[in-house]
């Protein structure tokens, strides 16, 4: 479609990359997203004939039937219906692999290889095709075959074990973490072997099990168990030995996060709160005497923090050099001013409604070539396709209902 205030020309650094998006839901879509926010033509594959990919459903708002998940999930992308199971949508498919650089997919594995679309059916196209390749354990191995969710994932991963207090049941995190971590890591995968790309002409498998991007950001916690076989567990605020670095109550009863573990930081703080001679107290005068006492030294400063609010502390300590914050609800997330600064609160046109709908900006920040939320999430399923037809690979509309009338798109 041609550039609109609401259609923005597509800029920033992957300007140029068409990427073909196949499965539904969190983990393949956002990664497919997070390429879509950095420039990339992002063309989603539905099946036709219904409700399109079930995150079209999706949120806890809803506004004249509507729900807002797939707004910011699904932005910046074109949407198409094909039928993969038959074999002229599968022919159809290839033809647009000819046309593009990515592929991403969340299907169990071994599902594009009975439909005859694995990478050596894509490759034979397109010797420069990128497959990323989203799943819950992966492409091998015992448990390849088996279909995995995010909360299993963080289950199964160990991250799970790390949440909430100690002797309850771990709780999770209200979103897809799982999910938006496999993303993540299918779109830096990306990026790397587009790059590798450039180098030899060859495209390659980008392979990323849910469980794998669970454990990746798990620190040392594989290191500790096998060298002192330290099973870390959860440690509610805080975390143990790590101190000050918690939750502290106010006076106008909400929770401010002080975080002064550092030595030098820590002085900043004893001198903020008064209590300058804590800072050479044996209990706290570096990091390991801190995290042996830290009980203590928590006590200390919430009899402090709940007799000043959190604008009194959060101010004082900025003047000190102090890093605080309050624990924000997504209410006071959107009215924060340093959010709206930075472009990270952005409206998205969302078609169905016909009207803004407020989400998430772009992450990162370029200098010289930004990304842009150039539209939200498509409408319908296949809302794109006469113009992808037609563009790429020159179907004209007497065909393309032929196509619709088969139930192919």
């Amino acid at each position: 479609m041609p550039p609109s205030p609401d259609n923005p020309p597509t800029t920033g650094p992957l300007a140029g990359v068409r990427v073909i998006e196949l499965g539904t839901l969190i983990a393949g879509p956002f990664g497919a997203r997070l390429l879509g926010d950095l420039g990339a033509d992002v063309v989603k594959v539905e099946p036709p004939g219904g409700g399109g990919d079930p995150l079209r459903t999706w949120g806890q708002a809803e506004v004249d039937g509507n729900r807002f998940h797939w707004t910011t999930l699904a932005r910046n992308k074109r949407s198409i219906t094909l039928d993969l199971r038959s074999a002229r949508g599968r022919e159809l498919l290839l033809d647009l692999v000819e046309h593009s650089d990515v592929v991403v997919e969340n299907f169990r594995p071994g599902t594009l290889e009975r439909w005859n679309l694995g990478y050596g059916q894509l490759r034979e196209r397109n010797r420069g095709i990128i497959l990323a390749r989203v799943s819950g354990y992966g492409q091998t191995g015992p448990k390849a075959h088996l279909p995995g969710y995010a909360s299993v994932a963080e289950s199964v991963s160990g991250l799970r074990h790390l949440n909430g207090y100690p002797g309850q049941a771990p709780p999770r995190l209200a979103l897809s973490l799982g999910d938006s971590l496999a993303g993540m890591f299918a779109a830096q995968g990306v990026l790397a072997a587009l790059y590798r790309r450039s180098v030899t002409g060859e495209g390659q498998v980008v392979d990323v099990a849910l469980t794998e991007a669970c454990l990746a950001i798990q620190e040392s916690t594989i290191s500790d168990y096998a060298m002192g076989g330290v099973v870390r567990g959860p440690s509610g605020t805080r975390l143990d030995g790590i101190a000050p670095s918690n939750l502290y109550p106010t006076e106008d009863d909400t929770w401010v996060l002080i975080a002064a573990n550092q030595d030098t930081v820590f002085a900043r703080l004893a001198a903020a709160i008064g209590r300058t001679e804590l800072a050479d107290d044996p209990r706290f005068v570096d990091h390991l005497a801190r995290g042996r006492n830290q009980d203590e030294l928590d006590a200390i400063i919430g009899d402090w923090s709940r007799t000043r609010t959190a604008d009194e502390i959060i101010a004082l300590l900025a003047e000190a050099g102090v890093i605080a914050g309050r624990v924000n609800t997504v209410a006071d997330v959107v009215a924060d001013p340093q959010l709206h600064a930075r472009e990270m609160l952005v409206d998205h046109h969302d078609e169905r409604i016909g009207r803004p709908v407020l989400g998430v900006g772009v992450v990162p920040k370029f200098s010289a070539t930004p990304g842009t939320v150039r539209n939200a999430g498509p409408p319908t399923p296949g809302h794109d396709n006469a113009e992808v037809y037609a563009t790429l690979l020159g179907l004209d509309l007497a065909e393309q209902q032929r196509l619709r009338d088969a139930n192919v798109i």
